[in-house]
């Protein structure tokens, strides 16, 4: 699977349809809000979301910076991961 890096944003494509994405946002200089995770239905099961939110917290990290999440599921991913 290809995961395409691109302006806060990580998404895979099928047949130039969107199936799963992640997108964050700088909201101030030292912290990201990872605010939106989908993946389609047909892909559910896979762990394709919980790769999604790896690959934005390593992107963030890169960055120095400090990573908070209003998505419920990146949220639950970073409680669990104790990356809050």
């Amino acid at each position: 699977m290809k995961y395409i890096e691109d302006n806060n944003r990580i998404y895979v494509e099928d047949n130039n349809k969107v199936v799963a994405e992640i997108n964050y946002e700088k909201i101030d200089e030292n912290t990201y809000n990872i605010y939106h995770t989908f993946v389609d239905e047909s892909l559910r099961g896979q762990g394709i979301a919980n790769t999604l939110v790896n690959k934005a917290v390593e992107h963030i990290k890169k960055d120095n910076c400090n990573v908070e999440a209003t998505c419920s599921y990146a949220k639950h991913w970073l409680e669990k991961n104790r990356r809050v």
